[in-house]
């Protein structure tokens, strides 16, 4: 899941390797955070407009987390 994440952010961003993710643990709710980290000229292509971009990112990652059976959230920080 955090490879895919990072593949995703690395075909958007300029900078490709300031791109970074960190995992917390899975918390009361059975859902994990994925905290995806870039650099900040790069925040932009990553939020797109009206954060078109970063729904679709946690639509794919929900997409996938449901076929493994598991509860992820992503913050775009």
């Amino acid at each position: 899941m955090k490879d895919l994440l990072i593949a995703i952010a690395k075909g958007l961003v300029e900078k490709p390797e300031d791109v970074r993710v960190d995992v917390d643990e899975v918390n009361d709710e059975g859902v994990t955070v994925y905290h995806l980290h870039v650099a900040e000229d790069d925040m932009g292509r990553v939020i797109g407009k009206q954060g078109r971009i970063a729904k679709a990112i946690r639509s794919v990652m929900r997409a996938t987390a449901n076929r493994n059976n598991c509860k992820i959230s992503v913050e775009i920080d």
